[in-house]
């Protein structure tokens, strides 16, 4: 039995933002093919996602927020803009809630003890998408619902969240600020989208920008001797991860120049926290990376150190 999930769902590919958007259904497509091409397929446990409840996304989202997206999804061949890059389709919906669904699967295959961590490969991304607003490719805050998830069914009182996009996940600090629960950490470039630091975090959202141009030695400076003595003293019993992978050298959004081998390292000191901490709990969410081959071959490393091969 594999020890690592691989969660997706074929509405995640209805969700289309228009043919020149970056954030397109090809995205999946790219990381389901390197996964077949480097046969780390065969050896992942596949399962398809399951929709959230509605219920669920109120109570991580504002009810008027998730009424919003619901009312207003757009029929066939018509489009609904949400903020200038940001788009809603006939397929939208579903696909926002089989991607903010995907946690729950997740969570309650790793408790029932079938496997130890799992992999999101859904779409739309979820951490930009504040409390009561949607922006930034996203509709809905997969990684805060499926925090909401994990206090909810499994009591949990320690749940880390490790956001290595290369964008600050304001959507996720939005929801959880001020949540004693939940422990989150964000490395980003900076000044970069989405602008909207706060001038003073709340004491449980902890901020490492870094500049453009940032390499793996500052990548992974920043990880060994700042982020991760925070989240080892933190003691999680459950570590969720925001995974963009568009601070690889060859995004086209970006101007950090992280490699393949960066998105490795830090999974493997991940998984050592967990080890250490919750018995190997990890799950970890498809956010940002938009050249083709830098995100399939940055997410099949990161898969791959969550496999432990």
């Amino acid at each position: 039995m594999s020890q690592t999930a691989f969660i997706s769902h074929p509405s995640c590919l209805l969700h289309d933002m228009g043919h020149d958007h970056p954030e397109s259904p090809d995205r999946i497509h790219a990381i389901q093919d390197a996964m077949i091409q480097s046969g780390l397929a065969n050896f992942v446990q596949k399962l398809p996602s399951h929709k959230v409840s509605i219920d669920l996304l109120k109570q991580t989202h504002t009810p008027r927020h998730v009424e919003r997206i619901q009312q207003h999804a757009p029929i066939k061949g018509q489009y609904l803009n949400i903020d200038e890059d940001t788009r809603m389709n006939h397929g939208s919906f579903d696909a926002a809630l089989y991607a903010a669904g995907s946690g729950m699967v997740a969570l309650d295959g790793i408790f029932d003890h079938k496997f130890s961590n799992a992999f999101c490969a859904i779409r739309p991304p979820g951490h930009h998408a504040e409390k009561d607003k949607s922006m930034g490719f996203c509709l809905f805050n997969n990684i805060a619902v499926a925090a909401t998830y994990a206090q909810q069914q499994y009591k949990l009182t320690r749940i880390a969240i490790v956001d290595f996009d290369v964008h600050h996940g304001n959507g996720t600090e939005d929801i959880v600020k001020n949540d004693p629960a939940i422990l989150f950490l964000s490395s980003y470039q900076y000044p970069f989208y989405p602008y909207a630091i706060p001038e003073k975090a709340s004491a449980n959202c902890l901020h490492y920008p870094l500049p453009a141009g940032t390499d793996s030695d500052t990548f992974r400076q920043c990880y060994s001797q700042r982020v991760l003595p925070e989240l080892r003293a933190f003691n999680p019993q459950l570590i969720l991860i925001s995974a963009g992978f568009d601070g690889h050298r060859s995004d086209p959004l970006a101007d950090w120049n992280l490699v393949d081998n960066d998105y490795s390292w830090l999974t493997k000191q991940l998984i050592e926290i967990a080890d250490n901490c919750c018995e190997g709990r990890i799950v970890s969410f498809l956010e940002g990376g938009y050249s083709l081959t830098a995100l399939s071959s940055g997410a099949t490393a990161h898969i791959r150190a969550l496999m432990r091969i």
